[in-house]
């Protein structure tokens, strides 16, 4: 992982680059997080990569040490609520400029995971793949599904009938089995789950 994305950028005057990526949106249940995070110019290698190709342990590590070393990181989410009025891309959007727009320190630029441009409210270069192209937006991808993670095992406390510390919320053959066992609960997303009776 490098900062051949950042540097090019900086080459063309901008000063300080955020990565913004998102997870969980897939779920059929509880909110999408988003993640922008400023990282020091030269940060040495402390082993970051796309949060979906590290082990729930390593994300955990990085998770930390990223909150530690970054300029500024923010991490957002909008809730199933959104997601149902919204829908999912455009709840997705507003987390992330949730996200840009809580950093303490304002970025002159935005790095967004993905071909398309959120509106966060300063200038926006989208990378395909970018969580495994760059540096910032691997982090931003780890800060995003950590806390996505940790905030699904507090839901699971909640509704321990989910189990959603198994699932965290992804459409797997044991959630539809509970949803059908126990119904829709408050923290799923009602337009998710339109076609329920096909699983």
């Amino acid at each position: 992982m490098t900062y051949e994305y950042e540097n090019q950028y900086r080459a063309e005057g901008y000063t300080v680059i955020c990565g913004v990526d998102e997870a969980g949106r897939g779920p059929l249940a509880g909110p999408v997080f988003a993640a922008a995070v400023i990282l020091p110019d030269g940060l040495e290698d402390i082993g970051l990569n796309d949060s979906k190709k590290l082990s729930e342990k390593k994300r955990e590590q990085l998770f930390d040490l990223i909150k530690e070393k970054a300029i500024s990181y923010c991490v957002a989410s909008a809730d199933e609520n959104e997601i149902d009025e919204l829908n999912i891309l455009n709840a997705t959007y507003l987390a992330m400029q949730r996200a840009v727009q809580g950093l303490a320190v304002k970025p002159d630029l935005a790095l967004i995971d993905g071909n398309r441009k959120p509106n966060t409210g300063v200038e926006e270069v989208t990378i395909v793949k970018g969580d495994a192209k760059s540096i910032s937006i691997a982090a931003a991808s780890i800060l995003a599904k950590v806390s996505r993670d940790r905030y699904m095992l507090e839901l699971d406390k909640q509704y321990p009938e989910y189990d959603f510390k198994q699932h965290k919320g992804y459409p797997t053959k044991l959630h539809y089995e509970k949803i059908k066992e126990h119904g829709i609960s408050p923290v799923h997303r009602l337009s998710f789950l339109k076609n329920l009776n096909e699983h």
